[in-house]
């Protein structure tokens, strides 16, 4: 919003032109996000309590987490408004990529919220049911994402003929606005098109990364922390993928006008550090569902609007690890009746074998930067 009604005055006030930086427009937004979420967090941690809205432990987890039942929970409400209010002031509301990414986190924000109140009015660990929780989420993300391919267009980058305003919007100059093909890491050139099997392929990463970020929060401040590292990540990918020269020369694909997702990005890793402030361990609020969904979202989205999807199992290997535990034990459990891990995910096994929950959270941080790290040197290894 502050750059439609600041930056056309920049011939007036020279100084407002920095509104058309990117990078002082994430910088800003990240401090606007941190600083509501820092203000805002005790008064409605004193709300939730002042009302017992509490989390509900369940009774075949880990022993140590009985005490913490009835800590004030659903503190995705504020990581999603400080996220959407940020953006609405710094981001360009004329960029399709954002309402997207903010149209994504909302629908499962909301989704997140209706779990978490059925637990704690029912004062149960049962919110939504699995299967109407999965179809929800399938259906916010697959709208979102056939407007992105057959409805929104944008004006073809390939063209090598400069064209005028009225010409550029004739049909033979412009492609959707979310192309269907994956690049490959480490292959330059490897972009093979799935066509009309990318829907659903998208779909499944933008779910399955939702819920990969809602089984990783089990501990306190466990899953926000990879949650920033790979925000800023894609923060990154964004502005790269955004720029035909750093595409050009990175030789990865080119996406037009997603640079300003950027904006977006950060204003997940602010919320996340006012968040972080109030639930590091002992945690006095948890996200809940309304929080660990949309943030799972936003990052699943982020990395299809990127055509970062590959990418992704190496940025978010956290959750992934996380995910590959529940899946490997269940079916271990079914086929031989032994369980590989003493308890999954596999943050509760490390819990079962004597380690300290600060212990587990730092390690699990420090796993997710590397693998942040190590994501962001492919892009030279093509």
């Amino acid at each position: 919003m502050l750059y439609h009604l600041l930056f056309p005055l920049r011939s007036e006030f020279g100084a407002l032109n920095v509104f058309g930086y990117i990078s002082f427009r994430a910088a800003a937004a990240m401090t606007t996000a941190l600083l509501l979420t820092m203000l805002l967090y005790p008064p409605f941690i004193r709300f939730l309590q002042a009302r017992k809205l509490g989390q509900a432990i369940r009774d075949d987890g880990p022993q140590t987490h009985l005490v913490k039942a009835g800590t004030p929970t659903m503190g995705g409400l504020l990581i999603l408004t400080a996220i959407t209010l940020s953006t609405f002031l710094w981001a360009r509301l004329d960029n399709a990529w954002v309402w997207m990414v903010l149209v994504t986190g909302l629908g499962f924000c909301a989704v997140g919220f209706l779990d978490d109140w059925g637990k704690v009015s029912s004062g149960t660990s049962q919110g939504l049911s699995g299967r109407l929780r999965l179809l929800v989420e399938f259906i916010i993300s697959a709208a979102v994402l056939y407007v992105g391919i057959y409805v929104l267009q944008v004006h073809n980058p390939s063209l090598e003929q400069p064209c005028s305003v009225p010409s550029c919007l004739a049909p033979e100059h412009m492609i959707p606005l979310l192309s269907t093909v994956v690049p490959m890491p480490f292959f330059a050139g490897l972009q093979p098109d799935l066509g009309v099997f990318y829907l659903p392929f998208a779909a499944f990463v933008i779910v399955g990364t939702a819920n990969a970020v809602n089984l990783t929060d089990g501990l306190d401040g466990l899953a926000i922390g990879p949650v920033m590292t790979a925000a800023l990540t894609f923060g990154l990918l964004a502005y790269l993928v955004g720029s035909s020269a750093y595409a050009a020369q990175l030789k990865i694909l080119h996406v037009p006008l997603a640079a300003e997702l950027a904006v977006v990005t950060v204003t997940l890793a602010g919320a996340g550090m006012g968040f972080l402030w109030y639930n590091t361990f002992p945690a006095s609020i948890f996200m809940g569902d309304t929080g660990s969904l949309p943030l799972g979202a936003m990052l699943g989205a982020l990395a299809v609007f990127t055509h970062q999807e590959i990418l992704l199992v190496l940025v978010g290997g956290v959750f992934v690890a996380e995910t590959l535990s529940v899946i490997i034990q269940v079916v271990s459990f079914k086929t031989t009746g032994k369980r590989v891990f003493a308890m999954a995910p596999i943050h509760h096994h490390f819990e079962q074998k004597g380690w300290q929950e600060p212990k587990i959270i730092v390690r699990f941080w420090i796993i997710s930067i590397v693998l942040a790290l190590v994501a962001v040197m492919t892009l030279k290894l093509r």
